[in-house]
């Protein structure tokens, strides 16, 4: 028999929505001084985009390495070359994870 499943009140979901926005702030403008605060921070953000079942902007999804949870900058990533003209390939330096992502 399956669960039921439940919607969350649109006010959780609202909370929830503006709990990541200000996680991800945070996390660009720390990143500089304090790296380790910046990977909790969006690590925290995607705890609360899979508990509250909400997408997150494809501005920010792609703006993180999903293995190691570090802000894409130009010191943690690498652009590759692809075989394909339109997709971008990402490599993250501190992990090797490899993203790819549509042009």
């Amino acid at each position: 028999m399956q669960r039921k499943k439940f919607k969350k009140p649109d006010w959780q979901l609202e909370i929830a929505r503006e709990r990541i926005e200000i996680l991800f702030n945070l996390a660009k403008k720390g990143l500089e001084k304090h790296p380790k605060r910046s990977r909790r921070y969006v690590e925290l953000a995607r705890k609360i985009s899979l508990r509250y079942n909400i997408r997150l902007p494809k501005e920010v999804k792609r703006g993180f390495c999903r293995k190691c949870s570090i802000l894409y900058i130009r010191e943690n990533c690498e652009e590759i070359d692809s075989k394909l003209p339109n997709i971008k390939m990402i490599k993250c330096l501190n992990c090797g994870e490899i993203k790819k992502i549509p042009k």
